[in-house]
Order: C-alpha cells, then sequence, then structure tokens
C-alpha cells in the first residue's frame, strides 16, 4: 500500500470584515471573536489594541506612537493523504503570519508566522485522548506516544515545500503560562522580550510541544504583567528582529487579555516568584465578548469531529507514517 502525504496552505486576511472558513476550530482565538451581533466591534477593537501595543514597544524614531500597524494574515494547513487510489483532504494546523506596515516609509516587513496555534488533532489528544485514558483512575496518567503523531504532522508541515515555499523563517507560537506551575524571574532581560522567567519543571504542554520540535521560553515585556511562553525551534534571541518580535508580542498578548484577562489583564504585574492563577479577582475586563465556557465545550466536540472524520479512518496509515517517519 503506498500512502502519500502532502501540504496545502490558504491564507485569509484577519480584520474586521473577517468571517471563519468552515474548516477553521471555532474555539479558535480569532475565530470566537468573530461570532454573535459584537462580532465587527470585537474584531475592530482587538486590532486596535494590537496597533496601540505594538507601537508602545517600538518606541524608537516613533514619537506620537503611531508609525507601525500590524497586518494578520491566517494561514490554514490541510494535510493531503493519498491511500489506496483514494485522496482527502483534512485541516490539521492553523497559524498566524504577521507584516508590520511602516507608514513613514510605507514599507512591508514581514513578521512572525506561528504566533497563535490552532489543531484539530490537538483538540482530540487533550479532549478525547486524555480524559479517556483517565477515566476511573486515581492518578493522571500520560498515554504512551502522547501527541507523537500531532507531533511528527507539525514537523513535516515546516519541513514541507509548501511552507518553504511561502514562509522563510521557521514558526514562533505564543501561549499562556501555566497556571498549574509557579516561575521564577531571572537576571536576564531582552530589550524587547523583557524580563525571562524560568519554571520548577516543564508543563504538560511543553512536553507536548517538544514533540513538534519546539523548545520554550518565558518572558514578560515591558508593562505586561504576566510572562508570555514562546515555542521555537532555533535560537529566539538571534533568528528574528525587533520588529518581528514586537509583532508576535503585540498580537499574542491582545488575545490573553480577552481570553485570559485573570493573569494578563490583572490589575498587579508579576512578582519574583510567579503562580498564575485563573480564580484571582483583582483584574479588569476588556470591551470584547467573549465565552470561554462555551470554548471548552466546543473543544470536546472538535476533538470527536477529528477522530471521526481524521483518526479512525486512516488510524492505520497515520500509526505507520508516524512511527517510521524520520526527521
Amino acid at each position: 500500500m503506498t500512502t502519500n502525504f502532502a501540504f496545502t496552505i490558504k491564507s485569509l486576511r484577519f480584520d474586521e470584515h473577517y468571517n471563519p472558513s468552515e474548516n477553521t476550530r471555532i474555539t479558535t482565538n480569532f475565530a470566537n471573536l468573530a461570532r454573535g451581533d459584537k462580532r465587527q466591534e470585537n474584531l475592530r477593537n482587538a486590532l486596535v489594541m494590537i496597533n496601540n501595543r505594538f507601537n508602545s514597544l517600538a518606541q524608537w524614531d516613533n514619537p506620537e506612537g503611531n508609525r507601525y500597524s500590524v497586518v494578520i494574515d491566517i494561514i490554514s494547513a490541510e494535510l493531503n493523504i493519498e491511500a489506496e487510489g483514494n485522496a482527502n483532504a483534512f485541516p490539521v494546523i492553523e497559524v498566524l503570519k504577521t507584516t508590520i506596515v511602516d507608514h513613514k516609509t510605507n514599507a512591508h516587513i514581514e513578521g512572525i508566522v506561528g504566533n497563535n496555534f490552532s489543531s484539530y488533532v490537538r483538540d482530540y489528544d487533550f479532549s478525547v485522548v486524555l480524559p479517556e485514558h483517565n477515566k476511573g483512575q486515581a492518578e493522571f496518567r500520560i498515554p504512551e506516544r502522547f501527541g507523537e503523531l500531532h507531533g511528527q504532522i507539525f514537523k513535516h508541515f515546516v519541513d514541507s515545500e509548501a511552507y518553504k515555499a511561502n514562509f522563510s523563517k521557521p514558526p514562533v507560537i505564543c501561549l499562556s503560562v501555566s497556571n498549574k506551575n509557579t516561575y521564577h524571574r531571572t537576571t536576564n532581560h531582552h530589550p524587547v522580550l523583557g524580563a525571562e522567567y524560568q519554571q520548577d519543571a516543564p508543563s504538560l504542554t511543553d512536553r507536548y510541544f517538544a514533540k513538534m520540535g519546539l523548545k520554550v521560553r518565558y518572558f514578560m515585556p515591558a508593562n505586561s504583567v504576566a510572562p508570555l511562553a514562546f515555542y521555537f525551534s532555533g535560537d529566539l534571541l538571534a533568528d528574528y528582529t525587533n520588529l518581528e518580535l514586537i509583532s508576535t508580542i503585540s498580537t499574542m498578548e491582545t488575545f490573553q487579555k480577552i481570553y485570559r484577562p485573570e493573569i494578563y489583564n490583572a490589575n498587579s504585574p508579576a512578582g519574583k516568584r510567579y503562580q498564575p492563577s485563573l480564580t484571582q479577582q483583582d483584574y479588569s475586563l476588556t470591551r470584547i465578548v467573549y465565552d470561554r465556557e462555551e470554548r471548552s465545550r466546543l473543544a470536546i466536540e472538535q476533538g470527536k469531529f477529528t477522530e471521526a472524520h481524521f483518526i479512525k479512518p486512516y488510524q492505520t496509515v497515520l500509526e505507520q507514517w508516524s512511527a517510521t517517519a524520520v526527521l
């Protein structure tokens, strides 16, 4: 049996007129904003927050604080599986690509690809595989080979001809810190990323992303109140310019302020020893409408959708490919 795997990349502009495509996970950050009566207001306010944050970090030669704006494209990757003469495509990865517009020079500067990370297979792993594996167990356990298929899919995507034809640098994913871990501020300070934090032990997300070939560092930028987790494959500090890093910070910190205001819109900044909490009450809300409980419920539905339409139909070929693929 011959099985071929190939990726197709599609791009959709994220602006105030954005409507999620039918393949977009409806729980993903940007798609969740584009729902309901306040959808256009949500999108417009989020974009204003991103641009304001970018200019606050890119202060040099920017006296009025309006030199730059950020253009965001949603990058969707479909995995095309051709097995036994049948070909089908499944949406496996969705990330964001930033472009920086310099209104002083009229230049369009390439930003970072990655930023947000959305994956149906990750929904399946965390919302279906993990709960079923731990059902009736007194102690939480991680299944054998947990996340390996997802890791292989991501690594092959980054190594694919489709990725290389569209993007010049490896992705950087920027996520929230774990509310189950404790972080300690170090003496290391980057001019853009800010103060570096380290944690006592890797989180489940860290281990999951490690199987994608990504390592992690934690930084709290200037005027932020909590560190962000940056997942990358090369040298985070050397491989990307200051403007590229700022585009990721401004984009993802904005989303985190909306979705995790208890951590990223708290009224007091993280100290030298920091334990994130989703139950603390000293925080401010943005004007953007968001339903976190609905998002959690939909993640389970999307995990089951992935199981029915991707994992089970191609289980044999996927397991063989994951076990033998080498990168």
